[in-house]
């Protein structure tokens, strides 16, 4: 029998826990105030970002951070709502792009006030002055250090998405 050992001290905040968990808990209060309209965060990702610019299903799924099976089930899924279709490119007759129907441009405008109104919820445990601070803080990490993971002997698990 080997004999226990203290852990370990932690000489910095766990900074992945403190990240993982607070994303955590954003995405469930997003996916409970998005499902009151009937939707996904993804297909809110995917509305909102096709109604940008005429994207492929391709290109929505790279900005959606989604792989092939679940952009295909979400684009279905907005089809079947009618919310948006797949109609050709017309700038490559070989590309399909996503279209978003008049009815789905309305429901990404009310889905973009519920999301403004999940991110306002959280950022209001700050005040104004460390809002502005805390948000320029995280997107030097997402944009900078903490931009591009490194690759590793196992695939990690992918984030859900980036909406």
């Amino acid at each position: 029998m080997t004999a226990m050992k203290p852990a370990p001290t932690r000489t910095r905040p766990d900074l992945s826990y403190l990240l993982d968990h607070t994303s955590h808990v954003l995405r469930t209060r997003m996916a409970a105030a998005l499902a009151e309209i009937g939707l996904t965060a993804r297909m809110h990702c995917v509305l909102v970002h096709a109604l940008e610019e005429e994207r492929t299903q391709n290109q929505l799924a790279e900005i959606g951070d989604m792989d092939k099976t679940t952009m295909v089930v979400t684009v279905d899924a907005l089809e079947k709502a009618g919310l948006a279709e797949r109609r050709p490119s017309s700038t490559d007759r070989r590309a399909r792009i996503i279209a978003v129907t008049e009815e789905g441009a309305k429901v990404a405008a009310r889905s973009q006030k519920i999301v403004d109104g999940v991110h306002e919820e959280a950022l209001a445990a700050f005040s104004p002055g460390d809002q502005e601070v805390f948000l320029r803080l995280m997107t030097h990490l997402a944009e900078g250090h903490l931009s591009t993971p490194t690759p590793g002997p196992t695939p990690a698990r992918r984030a859900r998405q980036r909406a």
